[in-house]
């Protein structure tokens, strides 16, 4: 019996394909979850994600994720695992921000499936 033998990604060569903020591509897919790669900039909105938590893993620049108690800023190596069903506001306000986000499997990253971004595959 063969066995598929898995491709590494390269997180620089996938984030040099794309320079559109807030539209998630899609890295990888594993046990039902995606792995996806955006590039941030400015202020995104209020949402929450009802059935699923969400990670957020910084790989350049400073990340705010505000909460309705608290902001919490994430640099380079950093992450938070936001529960689900916490509304939050992603916040890139020093500059373009580079994050891998961890969802499950076709979760919105609206929190609202009717104004998602479906994430392109890099």
């Amino acid at each position: 019996m063969s066995q598929t033998v898995p491709s590494k990604v390269s997180l620089a060569d996938a984030f040099a394909t794309f320079a559109d903020h807030w539209a998630p591509r899609l890295a990888a897919r594993y046990n039902g979850n995606e792995v996806r790669l955006a590039k941030l900039e400015g202020d995104f909105h209020w949402h929450a994600h009802p059935d699923t938590d969400e990670l957020f893993l910084v790989i350049e620049g400073e990340l705010e994720i505000e909460f309705r108690e608290r902001t919490v800023s994430l640099t380079q190596g950093e992450l938070i695992v936001v529960p689900r069903g916490t509304e939050h506001c992603p916040r890139a306000r020093h500059g373009e921000v580079k994050v891998l986000v961890m969802d499950a499997d076709g979760t919105p990253n609206t929190g609202d499936a009717a104004t998602a971004f479906a994430p392109i595959e890099v």
